[in-house]
């Protein structure tokens, strides 16, 4: 039997990679090895996408960039051939702003300060290894400044009224007086960009980056106001550079992603936007290598009603309905009846809840549940009798 493996991370407990491996030793236990498993660790564009390219054959590299607060980090992206995978979060990401207490809210004073700088040192980076076709997974990000740094990061300087340099930050855009691209990138003439994202948000107004996103920063209601003019500042002064598109780019799905990165991207970068499942799903091959499956499984830490939206889970089910290949999923929690769970394709599902009701147990030992939940499966292929999850209360976690 061949089963195709393509789950997404268990958020807070493990990779998608380790749900992938954890599985595949369950499911190999209990069908005493016999099984040939293909792992395709899978995401939605945000954290994760990184993992997913890795494991789908690029090549993982690292590049000193600027964080978020101005520390340098650390940075890892992906390449294979010609294209590069860029997960924002590993340079920009909120994760590497510093907390109020552990466990805490950002510090506020990044929400107006933080900057994409690094995301755009590694778009260079990646320039520098050759690659002109590039994926920017935009998921996670601890900036509200329209891109301004990504900007930055490929040679474009943003002045105020007597010829200085801005700050980093969404807050000094409201100083914003002119934007130098002398020394821009040129190799970016020849570079094409697929902004990996399913926000759908404008980059300015009640549904603007700062409005919608900026308080999951640590910005204020004061803050939000002062962002959300230094946005408008920002497309207002960009369009007597590069014309009517900057306003018009403004407006588009997906101009509020990452705190505006997705902004920069479509306006300056002519990014094409692009469902994160869709994105990742393409470059892991999974269509080709659904060819012969008996089985997919596929998965994240919580099926719930938000997964039915379009989150990675379903995806991968669609790829599979499409090639008439059933689908099992397996999760941390669920609250899907058998309905729902039928509607989106899953002949079954599992959660490590069943096996053990302690939520929190379940985060810890997501691992040797998850084999668990494994050599169960196995053993009801080598059965061949039907799933058993036909309730809510046998799905409920």
């Amino acid at each position: 039997m061949r089963i195709v493996i393509a789950p997404d991370k268990f958020k807070g407990s493990l990779s998608a990679p380790e749900v992938c491996s954890h599985l595949e030793k369950g499911l190999q236990r209990g069908a005493g090895g016999n099984l040939e498993v293909v792992r395709i660790p899978v995401a939605d564009g945000g954290e994760g996408t990184l993992d997913a390219a890795v494991g789908s054959g690029f090549t993982r590299r690292t590049a000193t960039v600027t964080g978020p607060t101005g520390q340098p980090v650390e940075a890892d992206y992906a390449v294979r051939g010609h294209d590069a995978v860029i997960e924002m979060a590993t340079a920009s990401g909120l994760a590497l702003v510093p907390r109020t207490s552990k466990g805490g809210r950002p510090d506020s004073a990044a929400a107006t300060t933080a900057t994409s700088l690094g995301t755009g040192q590694l778009i260079r980076a990646a320039l520098d290894a050759g690659c002109r076709r590039i994926v920017l997974g935009v998921g996670g990000s601890a900036n509200t400044d329209g891109g301004a740094g990504l900007l930055q990061g490929l040679g474009a300087r943003f002045l105020d009224n007597r010829n200085n340099e801005l700050p980093p930050g969404g807050a000094a855009l409201a100083n914003l007086h002119s934007i130098d691209f002398t020394h821009f990138e040129p190799r970016l003439v020849d570079t094409r960009f697929v902004l990996a994202s399913d926000v759908d948000n404008p980059l300015l107004g009640a549904q603007g980056a700062a409005a919608v996103f900026g308080p999951q920063k640590g910005a204020t209601q004061q803050d939000v106001g002062m962002l959300d003019a230094a946005l408008a500042r920002f497309v207002e002064v960009l369009a007597r550079e590069i014309g009517f598109r900057a306003v018009k780019a403004a407006e588009a799905p997906g101009a509020g992603a990452a705190g505006g990165v997705g902004y920069a991207a479509i306006a300056v970068l002519a990014a094409t936007r692009r469902p994160g499942i869709d994105v990742v799903l393409e470059f892991t091959g999974l269509a080709d290598r659904l060819a012969g499956a008996d089985l997919m499984i596929t998965g994240e830490g919580s099926l719930d009603e938000q997964s039915l939206l379009g989150k990675t889970p379903m995806g991968v089910a669609r790829a599979a309905a499409a090639h008439d290949v059933p689908v099992i999923a397996v999760c941390g929690r669920t609250t899907l009846d058998h309905d729902q769970a039928a509607a989106a394709g899953f002949g079954e599902i599992h959660a490590l809840t069943a096996l053990e009701s302690d939520v929190n147990r379940c985060i810890a030992e997501a691992g040797p549940l998850l084999e668990q939940l494994g050599t169960q499966i196995s053993a009801g292929l080598a059965a061949n009798r039907p799933g058993t999850a036909s309730t809510k209360e046998d799905l409920r976690v």
